[in-house]
């Protein structure tokens, strides 16, 4: 992906840009929107989000569209893989080909057989607040060059340094109203992966598949189409057997 444009909000950029987000959320998405813009060329779609490590289980705060939060929960479902890795361990890890890679053989498998064949994980230094990191995504392997490495490596970090700030600035209010939200959305999946069970009678896994295609095929993302099943029961049949 040397080619691929490698252009990004640099640090001025970026505090415009959190200034003019209603929330931390709100700047992550636009964030990530803007990272998986750059990279995306010729043709090949690149899909990026920023994964919060939690103590029972990962979540996805931001992302640039509906398929990379379903990407991100492929990485949640086996409990590893580059970009969780990537968090935990703050350092950048380049996954070059699904198919090949011996590092994390069950998530290649699947990440591959949903079009992902390279993937890139970049830790966000948020100064002991929380561990979290960037996730960027491509439909072909060894994508990233040096060069486009080294530019998303000085955007987060710099990114890094303004959500430092918005940490500071509003530590007992933003920060964990936008906490909140994410670890509800999380909820709200379980209870949404719940009704389709009972639904359709099928396992979870199956369930969440359902639910991921149905996110995917509407372009919606997957906690606000949660959100909607959810928010349909009690009010008369809910329309839950999707059609991925």
């Amino acid at each position: 992906m040397s080619e691929h444009g490698t252009g990004g909000p640099a640090g001025a950029e970026l505090q415009e840009l959190l200034l003019a987000s209603e929330d931390i959320s709100g700047f992550l998405d636009a964030f990530t929107t803007t990272i998986a813009q750059a990279l995306s060329a010729d043709g090949e779609e690149v899909w990026c989000a920023v994964t919060l490590l939690r103590p029972r289980r990962s979540i996805t705060v931001a992302s640039s569209s509906p398929q990379a939060e379903a990407l991100d929960e492929i990485q949640y479902h086996y409990g590893d893989g580059p970009c969780l890795t990537a968090a935990r361990e703050h350092r950048v890890v380049y996954l070059r080909d699904t198919r090949t890679d011996p590092r994390w053989p069950a998530y290649g498998r699947a990440a591959a057989e949903n079009g992902i064949l390279s993937a890139l994980g970049v830790p966000l230094d948020l100064g002991g607040e929380a561990r979290a990191g960037l996730n960027v995504y491509a439909d072909v392997p060894d994508a990233f060059d040096q060069a486009v490495l080294e530019v998303v490596e000085r955007q987060v970090a710099e990114a890094s340094a303004v959500l430092r700030l918005a940490v500071r600035l509003a530590r007992h209010r933003d920060v964990e109203a936008d906490l909140r939200t994410a670890m509800e959305s999380r909820t709200t999946i379980d209870l949404a992966v719940g009704i389709i069970m009972g639904q359709n009678r099928c396992s979870q896994e199956k369930a969440f598949e359902i639910l991921r295609a149905a996110s995917s095929h509407r372009n919606v993302k997957l906690r606000d189409l949660a959100a909607e099943l959810v928010g349909t029961v009690g009010r008369g049949p809910a329309t839950t057997h999707f059609d991925g």
